[in-house]
């Protein structure tokens, strides 16, 4: 009878183990990730509208429809990036993602308290490389680092009536996503 209770109790454990390992290994080793599956669709370095969702093929999955989207997806190597996301008339927000959907940061336009969300997107070493400058404080400059040095940054406008639809496909059609020149030393 004991015999049967460890040989049950192992079975489980070993189960819970492999269950674990899958579902921790499943972001890296999916081919159809959203990275993949955005590539075809959008530029490097420039932010993309996405088409309006439809319920038949969702280029991304469980995505809101009273949300207009947008994607930049972006790679690090050649310099730091600078972003910048006029604010729709309701609400907008900036998510940003690791190549492998790893969230790390995110931004709404409450939070940035402008008409405009600006900032620089760059890797710790490129951070570590800035000039420091007296004049530009912490204030002036939203600095994110991205743990990675590709990834993808989702822009979200909520539309609040369906009447609003353009305006907030407007207001991310009006977003800027590029590389900045490095300086030259």
């Amino acid at each position: 009878m004991i015999r049967w209770i460890f040989i049950i109790v192992g079975g489980v454990l070993l189960g819970g183990i492999i269950h674990l390992v899958s579902v921790l290994a499943m972001p890296r080793i999916a081919s159809q990730d959203a990275y993949a599956r955005l590539a075809p669709v959008t530029r490097l370095n420039a932010v993309t509208p996405l088409p309006q969702m439809t319920l038949d093929a969702p280029l991304i999955p469980y995505l809101d429809p009273a949300f207009a989207v947008a994607v930049c997806r972006y790679d690090l190597g050649n310099g730091s990036l600078k972003l910048t996301v006029p604010v729709s008339q309701a609400y907008t927000s900036v998510s940003f993602y690791t190549r492998h959907e790893v969230a790390y940061y995110a931004i709404n336009d409450r939070s940035a308290g402008r008409k405009v969300i600006e900032l620089d997107l760059m890797t710790p070493q490129q951070h570590a490389e800035l000039p420091e400058e007296e004049d530009v404080t912490a204030a002036d400059r939203l600095i994110i680092d991205s743990p990675t040095t590709t990834g993808l940054i989702v822009l979200k406008a909520l539309i609040p009536e369906p009447g609003l639809m353009a305006q907030a496909r407007a207001s991310l059609a009006a977003a800027r996503c590029g590389i900045v020149a490095a300086p030259v030393k």
